[in-house]
């Protein structure tokens, strides 16, 4: 009987269209669904695209597997990967991996690898980037789990994912969740990366008075040169768009209510576990909130404040241009500080610029600007961010007048740009010289005792507030 190279379970858009992708490039794949209705779809729809093997139980499934055994779960993160894992690991023998594809916490991710690798069984937390055109034509692939695991697995993915320049745009991140860590930063930085496209488009309409449709033929521009991604493609695409139903731009007619799916909120909440400063991804998780709370906005319709005014001059589309450049530079800056402690935390050992690499392809936050990120830390692996190296430097430089104009008319305005503005706030912070923050060390000892640490000599002390005001070591 043939045997398959991997198998998928969960046939979703995503697990099917991966499915799809590995019997497209010739990789005989067994496909298994909990409801076998949609494992017979798949093949009935898509069988002439390569080899499928269905199986109609997990026993079924397994055993069509060549060993070692690559088995790929795409389901829902938390309870229902659990719950397949428990179905599929008892038919597994030692050397066999699980493979998670969905957007699991990594936090998962590490206990299960920990569990599984005490049977002999190998546990790959894999992200993958893209969407389901990704997982059809080539994703982004993020594979954490450990080395050996990679040996027989990564060809496979390395094969199917997105390529550019002939690289493959997948690399072994690191062990146990290695993986799912760099793809809810990545995710992170995405969160990021469209607020800060959502405030120019909210500055270029209100500030500057453009309409949709100019505006979309100003991000057309812009994909010409230094800002050009998958993004900012897509953004020109959704602001050209007219309501069929209506006539009225696209943008228009939908509600202004973002969602999330946790990820954004995963990378604040961890930054914070590691003390990271991430203010660009964290305001743009917040932005989406904000944009939820329907009744207290409602509420907060006659607060005063100055009315948007569009009486930007003609040079101001220019001015957000740079101003996006650099708050752009900021949050990836602090997304791969997040990785850079999240590797030094676990001893994982990330390369980051084979992250910058992977990214350049595949998956949502696909640019020319990871070129110059990858550039970054080949030439400096140890850089402590990447607002250092010259080419970023250069660029923030140059955008110190338009990036400045650009956050005080929105305050001017009452436009908020909590992305630019905080892009510039952590910015400055870096390159201040003295931080208030000696002020708020003064305030803890006065209340709490907390101790402070002073600038001309070494050790820590207290000062008695409530008594004679003495200093004395701690």
């Amino acid at each position: 009987m043939q045997k398959a190279r991997i198998g998928v379970t969960g046939l979703a858009v995503m697990g099917r269209n991966l499915a799809r992708n590995l019997a497209r490039h010739g990789h005989p794949v067994a496909v298994h669904n909990r409801t076998h209705t949609r494992t017979k779809a798949l093949v009935e729809e898509f069988g002439g695209e390569g080899t499928f093997l269905p199986a109609e139980t997990p026993e079924q499934f397994v055993s069509s597997l060549e060993r070692p055994r690559r088995l790929v779960v795409m389901v829902k993160a938390g309870r229902p990967t659990d719950a397949v894992i428990d179905e599929f690991a008892p038919l597994l023998e030692p050397g066999d991996m699980i493979v998670d594809g969905g957007n699991a916490n990594f936090t998962d991710t590490r206990r299960r690898e920990a569990a599984l690798r005490e049977r002999g069984i190998h546990f790959v937390g894999t992200g993958i980037s893209g969407g389901e055109e990704g997982a059809l034509h080539g994703p982004s692939i993020m594979p954490g789990g450990s080395a050996e695991s990679y040996e027989a697995l990564g060809p496979l993915l390395e094969d199917i994912s997105a390529k550019v320049d002939g690289t493959p745009c997948c690399t072994h991140v690191g062990p146990d969740g290695a993986g799912h860590f760099v793809k809810m930063v990545h995710n992170g930085i995405e969160y990021a990366d469209m607020q800060l496209i959502a405030e120019s488009y909210d500055l270029l309409r209100h500030a500057a008075g453009l309409a949709p449709a100019e505006i979309a033929e100003v991000f057309r521009t812009w994909n010409t040169g230094r800002l050009e991604s998958y993004l900012i493609e897509i953004t020109a695409e959704v602001l050209a768009h007219t309501d069929a139903s209506t006539g009225k731009p696209f943008v228009d007619v939908v509600l202004d209510q973002a969602e999330q799916k946790g990820t954004g909120r995963w990378t604040v909440q961890t930054a914070l576990d590691l003390g990271v400063p991430v203010g660009g991804i964290a305001e743009a998780v917040f932005a989406r909130s904000v944009s939820g709370h329907a009744a207290l906005r409602e509420a907060s319709q006659n607060l005063p404040g100055p009315s948007r005014t569009a009486n930007a001059g003609p040079g101001f589309a220019d001015a957000v241009e740079k101003a996006l450049y650099a708050s752009k530079i900021v949050a990836y800056a602090q997304g791969f500080h997040e990785i850079q402690a999240g590797s030094a935390e676990y001893g994982w050992n990330i390369d980051l610029g084979a992250m910058a690499t992977i990214w350049r392809g595949g998956c949502i936050i696909r640019a020319r600007f990871l070129d110059r990120i990858r550039a970054a830390y080949e030439a400096d692996p140890n850089t402590p961010t990447l607002l250092t190296d010259d080419h970023f430097t250069e660029a923030v430089g140059d955008a110190q007048q338009a990036w400045r104009e650009v956050v005080a008319t929105s305050a001017r305005l009452g436009i908020p740009a909590p992305g630019f503005s905080t892009a510039l706030a952590y910015y400055d912070s870096l390159r201040a010289d003295r931080l208030p923050a000696a002020l708020t060390q003064g305030q803890r000892d006065y209340f709490g005792a907390h101790t402070y640490r002073r600038t001309d000599r070494e050790g820590t002390y207290h000062t008695l507030w409530g008594e004679d005001r003495t200093e004395t070591p701690s």
